[in-house]
């Protein structure tokens, strides 16, 4: 594998608070020749969702997992169930392709979240649900003045009813800090992300997928009319392979992916339990999911056990040294925003990579000029809803129907490569700069 971080990006994260909430299931890795007719590489959200609804379909479907199926991205998010997968900007949408495709990309922003929803449902999985929507906070007057300002036009693009409240209102809402004021959009929930993928992942099993642990794929070559997935203790044949690795992809599989995907890394920590007590002080008693008005945002929410979690966008390498000192800046940020809480103890601390595309739009549907092969991916930060949604529609993909729900045109768009190459990740140190001076 070619990756482009550092090698600790791609280890097993010490202390992640999700992984202490389930039990792992025992699986095996692939050991010799297995015949398949979809090969799905990467068992996050968006290869489990993809193998159950082929499996739906009765489409014979395994899954490699370099790791363990949800060890990425999956098992380390902040467990928003949301609107979003794409940076780029409604204005921009629109400029580059059309009010249509706009108005299909928030609707389909929100079938993600009821898709999500509907699994949790239909399996009766138990994901520690709560949140009615999510609420954005202003860091300051002026983007207090902006959520105002932008509201309405907002509500009409996803066609709901929206409760802006100022500064003055923070406390009886629960929702005490360092903010001016915010904005509740009533879309979409809060969930456990471990238990959310477990729950999948035992659907998609219960209906004939094979998956497979410690299986990381070495190489993806055209064999005759097939594929072949070459791992390090066994090979697979397949009709077609989707890949579904977002962040955690490699350069080289296949060499079409190079420099068209970018890692971000992200930081969460988790506290101790909060008492009533502790909430008073602070003010915050609310189980809303929020997440404020930077552009190097923080997000954070009070869980039902108590305990508060509280993210931001990670450092800019991957090594011991940075990772110290990410883990005094994330404690500085949260300390700051929730002064009451400077003597709450700290239990967990981990990060993850995110995926951004040169587009700032997701990714979905069949690779150029590779017959046979698809992938989805680039979500943005917001992958829990959006990669599990594309991950049932680039099955629609592989069966060769149009997707059953919204889906606007510009996602099957391929993706284009960002400069620089390997060495692309030297973009991130000006944006990251020019972010901080904004977010002041």
């Amino acid at each position: 594998m070619r990756r482009i971080y550092e090698t600790s990006a791609y280890q097993t994260p010490q202390s992640c608070w999700w992984w202490s909430t389930t039990s792992p299931q025992a699986l095996r890795p692939l050991q010799g020749p297995q015949r398949t007719e979809v090969a799905i590489i990467g068992g996050g959200f968006t290869g489990m969702n993809a193998a159950l609804a082929l499996a739906k379909a009765g489409v014979q479907t395994c899954v490699l997992d370099a790791q363990h199926p949800g060890w990425g991205a999956s098992g380390r998010n902040g467990g928003f169930c949301c609107l979003g997968g794409a940076k780029a900007t409604d204005a921009s949408l629109t400029k580059r392709f059309g009010t249509d495709q706009c108005a299909q990309w928030h609707q389909a922003e929100r079938a993600a979240v009821d898709h999500v929803a509907g699994l949790l449902a239909d399996y009766k999985i138990d994901a520690d649900t709560h949140s009615d929507g999510e609420t954005l906070l202003a860091h300051s007057p002026r983007a207090m003045a902006q959520i105002r300002a932008t509201a309405k036009g907002l509500g009409q693009a996803y066609q709901t009813d929206l409760h802006v409240f100022g500064q003055d209102a923070l406390r009886q809402l629960g929702l005490n800090g360092r903010f001016h004021g915010g904005m509740t959009l009533p879309v979409g929930f809060a969930l456990n992300p471990a238990k959310y993928h477990a729950g999948v992942l035992a659907a998609a099993q219960t209906k004939g997928v094979i998956v497979y642990e410690q299986t990381p794929a070495t190489a993806i070559t055209r064999d005759g009319a097939k594929w072949r997935v070459s791992t390090p203790s066994g090979t697979v044949h397949a009709d077609k392979v989707i890949l579904a690795t977002n962040g955690y992809s490699s350069e080289d599989l296949p060499d079409w992916l190079r420099a068209r995907y970018l890692p971000v890394q992200s930081s969460i920590i988790v506290t101790r339990p909060l008492s009533e007590q502790d909430q008073a002080r602070q003010g915050w008693t609310s189980l809303q999911m929020c997440y404020d008005t930077r552009i190097l945002l923080h997000y954070f929410r009070l869980m039902p056990d108590g305990r508060f979690l509280f993210g931001m966008r990670g450092g800019l390498r991957a090594t011991p040294r940075s990772e110290t000192a990410l883990a005094s800046k994330i404690r500085a940020h949260f300390h700051h925003m929730f002064p009451a809480w400077r003597d709450v103890k700290i239990t967990h601390h981990w990060s993850g990579l995110l995926c951004l595309m040169r587009s700032l739009t997701p990714f979905c549907g069949a690779v150029p000029d590779h017959p046979g092969l698809y992938a989805a991916m680039g979500y943005h930060g917001n992958g829990v809803a959006m990669g599990s949604y594309l991950g049932a529609c680039v099955a629609d993909h592989v069966l060769g129907r149009v997707p059953q729900g919204p889906f606007p045109a510009f996602l099957r768009q391929p993706p284009k490569r960002f400069p620089l190459g390997s060495l692309r990740r030297a973009l991130l140190a000006p944006a990251y700069a020019a972010a901080a001076v904004k977010d002041r």
